[in-house]
């Protein structure tokens, strides 16, 4: 199989969704992709301990895709080998009473990785400007100043928010947040096997909503909105990548890759040396412990 290149899935210029295939072809059955994952896990978590002692930067990767393209279980298998402590997965839905209390950034901020650990955002602060966007409607119940109907939602409202989003990436970037999004790309055929097996298969029918298949006529919809969004927010700081999702088992292990490859950027990040006048104390330490 050959190798994954991140700048092949970096959204560096204006981007068609309609014209990025939702499947990479490779010579390669899912065992040999398993054993790829296995081995760029073992090296992430071993990174997971370096950043937690080193204590400068945090992680955030951001998810978004449309439903049954695989974020859970891609959270379940890429960071299966991370030490717990050290990773917190947001799943965001519906905004809550209290979050409607605050401006629509304010529960993606507070849920914002500590130094020197991960956060994963399963679905993020994008939703604010895709599903509000299909269902502007959901914008009233944020209680904004000049916003009383449907109508008073208007580009410049969009454009706008998009600004605010990327001042919020920019902001967290530059204060030690790594930031990383990546966007699963999956084909409207694909997502119908997907909602046909929760059907059929009795272990997978409690993932099934019905609400699955109303969302579905907005496919086109959403679409468009994703790749304006992606388009308008993919900066240096805060990369997009579009993953081909069709093949769940070769989208975990490209995001897996992609996300060691670009630490790999941050070469400062080591494990702390000790101050020299305690290394130079650790016979003196031994024997206070061997007699203790």
């Amino acid at each position: 199989m050959k190798s994954i290149d991140p700048n092949d899935f970096k959204v560096t210029d204006k981007i068609k969704l309609s014209k990025i295939p939702t499947l990479l072809k490779v010579k390669a059955d899912d065992d040999e992709k398993a054993e790829k994952l296995d081995k760029v896990q073992s090296k992430l978590s071993d990174l997971q301990d370096v950043m937690y002692a080193y204590n400068k930067y945090s992680v955030l990767i951001c998810l978004q895709g449309m439903d049954t393209s695989g974020k859970d279980s891609l959270i379940r298998e890429v960071f299966k080998e991370f030490n717990p402590r050290g990773v917190v997965v947001h799943s965001f839905k519906t905004p809550n009473a209290a979050e409607l209390e605050h401006d629509y950034l304010w529960r993606h901020y507070i849920a914002l990785p500590e130094k020197g650990k991960f956060a994963i955002f399963n679905r993020t602060h994008y939703e604010n400007v895709l599903v509000t966007r299909v269902h502007p409607e959901f914008i009233l119940a944020e209680n904004l100043p000049g916003i009383n109907t449907v109508d008073d939602i208007t580009p410049k409202f969009w454009k706008k928010r998009i600004e605010q989003i990327n001042n919020f990436e920019s902001h967290i970037a530059e204060n030690g947040t790594i930031v990383l999004k990546f966007f699963l790309h999956l084909s409207k055929e694909e997502q119908r096997q997907r909602l046909l097996r929760r059907l059929e298969e009795g272990k997978h029918n409690w993932k099934f909503s019905p609400a699955d298949l109303k969302e579905r006529e907005y496919w086109d919809q959403y679409q468009e909105y994703y790749e304006e969004a992606i388009n308008k927010t993919s900066t240096e700081l805060a990369p997009w990548y579009v993953i081909p999702a069709d093949d769940k088992e070769m989208a975990r292990y490209i995001v897996a890759k992609i996300i060691w490859e670009e630490m790999q950027k941050h070469t400062d990040i080591k494990v702390p040396e000790l101050d020299d006048k305690v290394k130079a104390n650790f016979e003196d330490y031994k024997k206070i412990l061997e007699k203790s």
